[in-house]
């Protein structure tokens, strides 16, 4: 009788694929309940997406590039202009400092007049310094 079980016994054990007594064998698979498989296409979904992510934007930016650069150009002038009317207001907030570069302005422009606008050659001089900084710049001839 005992000689039976156990043949019963070994039969079952070798009719299973693997053994699940031993540590390190590979147990069966068990069927997932039906809210895990719906979590799991999720996350098949969203790591598929993630993995194409890279391509997609490559493309996009290479397709966009002109009108992305010129909306990074507007926005980053936008930003200059708004940090640098900060930084006027808060020096004209200052006391004394806004009143001094007044000063230091109201100067400078008394010099540039008396220097190169009230003669007229000291005005031809600052039409061929203006005309050599164009061409400087722009390079080639220049109407003059």
């Amino acid at each position: 009788m005992e000689s039976q079980a156990y043949e019963q016994e070994t039969q079952t054990q070798n009719n299973t694929p693997f053994n699940d007594d031993v540590a390190g064998v590979i147990t069966t698979a068990t069927t997932p309940a039906s809210g895990d498989s719906d979590w799991q296409e999720w996350i098949n979904v969203i790591i598929d997406y993630l993995a194409k992510l890279p391509d997609e934007l490559g493309n996009f930016f290479s397709d966009y590039k002109q009108p992305l650069t010129t909306f990074g150009l507007i926005i980053t002038a936008s930003i200059t202009v708004y940090v640098t009317l900060s930084v006027l207001d808060a020096i004209d907030n200052i006391p004394l400092l806004s009143s001094i570069l007044e000063l230091v302005g109201l100067g400078y422009t008394a010099w540039f007049v008396t220097r190169y606008l009230l003669k007229a050659s000291t005005r031809q001089e600052l039409f061929g310094e203006f005309d050599s900084l164009k061409k400087q710049i722009l390079g080639g001839k220049t109407q003059g």
